[in-house]
């Protein structure tokens, strides 16, 4: 990463005001290619499910 977390924490917090729960995202890890149509974008958190979005092509 470029910056620390305790510099990315200063930084948004002098933004906006960061709430417990928040989720501060830090980028793309290295390997990953755009997405395509046909493929499927997902993300879960352990104990409450998994959230998936197809990619389709915009017409």
């Amino acid at each position: 990463m470029v910056f620390d977390v305790p510099a990315l924490i200063t930084f948004i917090s002098g933004i906006m005001t960061l709430m417990p729960g928040d989720v501060i995202l830090t980028g793309t890890p290295a390997g990953v290619t755009a997405i395509q149509p046909g493929d499927s974008v997902e993300i879960e958190i352990e104990g409450i499910g998994t959230l998936r979005n197809p990619v389709e092509a915009r017409v």
